[in-house]
């Protein structure tokens, strides 16, 4: 992820090999190895990354390019643990997928080969580059490296046990909906089965995940139903609503803090993140085709609840929003509940714009 981020970086500032060899006082083969991945970045000294993130800076990329970076080495570092582990076990306590909890960012830039969908962050890096020949557009996972990388992840989440490995697990499980396997796919429909039977309690964000988790896997494999029958056990304003709408603004960024566990979504000052962006996020994902509408809409419907204030105090959000509104009640395959939230977003919309 790294190199190929690097990659992207001197290319959005028009500079070629040879150029940024010049302005990182380096010699073009040192560029390449760093590009091509031969030269992990994550084996590099502090004091020659911080100089690497200069040297970028100077050349025009963006300042977030040095941030980028972190977040790709991190992603190297948890590819390369899967990877080279394959159905193996590894020591929880020294496993990345349990430093700390996963941001949308890093998340997008871990499953980049398997997707194939440039992450959001990096799109204003895409520029077009003049190519000399064939050349990658994407991180390469091969066949090989994907099954070890697929097969890891279900041994961690059919082995990890115990509340000091529920981060390893479930953040095991959500990548693991990115595997097309049936193996996993009948994985994750017995660890819905699982999950579901078991109530959620007040106080058991464990809980609560792990059944998001396998709810949103399965959604994205065409089982809609497991999902809205996630969101109709949480009550809006109730203590799971709150995590659940915690959870989404950790995840896109809003809620800036690092977190090693997921007890904060419990107890999250609501006033530490003001919902904006929140809010513009998902109202980009409230089309009635998306797989994960019920999480989505009832996600979108309790922020605007709890903040109806975000309607008037940010007016230009309030188009986009209405548009997408318009689209949902105009669909006939919605549920009841559905068809209230959007109604419920109607109405809020109407008594913003007086």
């Amino acid at each position: 992820m790294a190199g190929f981020l690097l990659k992207l970086a001197r290319q959005s500032a028009n500079a070629t090999q040879d150029q940024f060899a010049e302005a990182a006082g380096v010699d073009i083969t040192t560029v390449q190895g760093w590009e091509s991945g031969r030269r992990p970045l994550a084996a590099m000294q502090t004091r020659d990354f911080l100089r690497l993130r200069s040297t970028l800076t100077r050349l025009g990329t963006p300042a977030s390019v040095g941030r980028h970076l972190h977040e790709a080495i991190e992603a190297d570092l948890v590819l390369a643990a899967a990877v080279d582990a394959g159905p193996a076990w590894l020591d929880p306590a020294q496993h990345p997928l349990a430093d700390n909890v996963h941001r949308r960012s890093l998340t997008n830039l871990i499953t980049w080969p398997v997707t194939g969908i440039l992450p959001e962050q990096l799109r204003p890096l895409a520029t077009p580059a003049r190519r000399r020949g064939p050349s990658a557009s994407k991180p390469v996972l091969y066949a090989d490296e994907r099954e070890r990388f697929f097969d890891h992840l279900l041994t961690i989440a059919d082995r990890a046990s115990g509340t000091e490995q529920t981060l390893l697990r479930r953040q095991a499980v959500y990548l693991l909906s990115f595997d097309q396997r049936p193996a996993s796919v009948d994985w994750l429909r017995g660890e819905w089965a699982r999950a579901s039977r078991q109530s959620i309690q007040t106080d058991n964000v464990n809980r609560l995940l792990e059944t998001r988790s396998a709810s949103v896997a399965l959604a994205g494999r065409g089982d809609g139903d497991v999902l809205r029958d996630f969101t109709t056990a949480m009550t809006t304003g109730s203590t799971p609503d709150v995590a659940n709408l915690n959870y989404w603004a950790y995840w896109i960024g809003e809620l800036r803090e690092d977190h090693v566990d997921d007890a904060f979504m419990l107890h999250a000052d609501p006033r530490s993140w003001g919902g904006m962006h929140l809010l513009e996020h998902l109202t980009r994902r409230v089309a009635p085709s998306s797989p994960h509408l019920p999480l989505n809409l009832h996600t979108l419907f309790t922020l605007i609840a709890s903040r109806p204030s975000l309607l008037t105090d940010w007016p230009h959000l309030r188009p986009p929003l209405a548009d997408a509104v318009e689209v949902g009640l105009s669909t006939d395959e919605l549920t009841r509940a559905e068809r209230d939230q959007f109604a419920g977003l109607h109405y809020a919309l109407r008594i913003a714009d007086r």
